[in-house]
């Protein structure tokens, strides 16, 4: 029995066409925000998982039978257990910061609305591209301007020196909109010569201290960051 071009087969183009649109979408935001997965691995994921859906939907229909039973949502569950590895590779530790949560969860809602397209669910899956949007550029500033605990806290900072370290970690901290009061300094002499700096500085500032901590992890030549209880009330 030969192929032939049916309703069916435009309806699943039109289902993949919206599940590419949707994940380009979100896909842009990481782009906008210059992360590692961006573009094209979000537009790729949702794709993968619309056709997997596809397939596990129509894919097999010419086998079915009395004596056949096939459950669609088999290949679907397993699209979950996969995009879980493909998350697991964006998301790093660089001296106990944790970084790429948000992407790797970006890309669960790609697979996710890629499913919905697929699954016929098209005012799901353009919902849920909508409300990612609204997370990303609605509750970040949100989540800035609510008060935390960690809106004065006191870090140890190591860093070599003479090397201008710690006015880069000043200026670093400065344009995040943190306030800095260095509270004292040491030097330390290691046996292979190398001069290392710990510094206490106080922090001030609406941002949270992560979001500051993560920064400074990326500061040239800072060799560790740790947050210290600060329970002063110096206002």
């Amino acid at each position: 029995m030969g192929w032939a071009w049916t309703t069916t087969t435009t309806t699943e183009l039109q289902l993949l066409g919206l599940a590419f649109v949707l994940c380009a979408i979100i896909g842009l935001e990481r782009l906008y925000h210059q992360k590692a997965a961006g573009l094209r691995t979000h537009t790729l994921v949702g794709m993968g998982s619309a056709v997997f859906t596809l397939v596990s939907a129509y894919g097999f229909s010419g086998v079915t039978g009395s004596d056949v039973v096939l459950d669609p949502s088999r290949i679907a569950a397993q699209i979950v257990s996969g995009i879980g590895f493909l998350g697991a590779g964006v998301i790093f530790m660089r001296r106990d910061i944790v970084r790429g949560l948000t992407t790797a969860a970006t890309i669960w809602v790609s697979a996710g609305v890629g499913m919905a397209c697929a699954a016929g669910m098209p005012v799901v899956a353009t919902a849920v591209t909508g409300l990612h949007l609204v997370t990303i550029f609605g509750l970040a500033p949100i989540g800035r301007i609510l008060p935390t605990t960690d809106r004065r806290r006191t870090l140890t900072v190591r860093y070599h020196d003479g090397e201008g370290v710690l006015r880069t970690v000043l200026a670093t901290a400065t344009d995040m909109g943190f306030h800095t009061a260095i509270l004292s300094t040491s030097l330390d002499e290691r046996p292979d010569g190398a001069r290392v700096v710990t510094a206490n500085c106080r922090f001030r500032g609406k941002a949270p201290l992560r979001d500051l901590m993560t920064a400074l992890t990326a500061v040239p030549r800072v060799v560790g960051i740790q947050p210290q209880d600060d329970d002063t009330d110096d206002d």
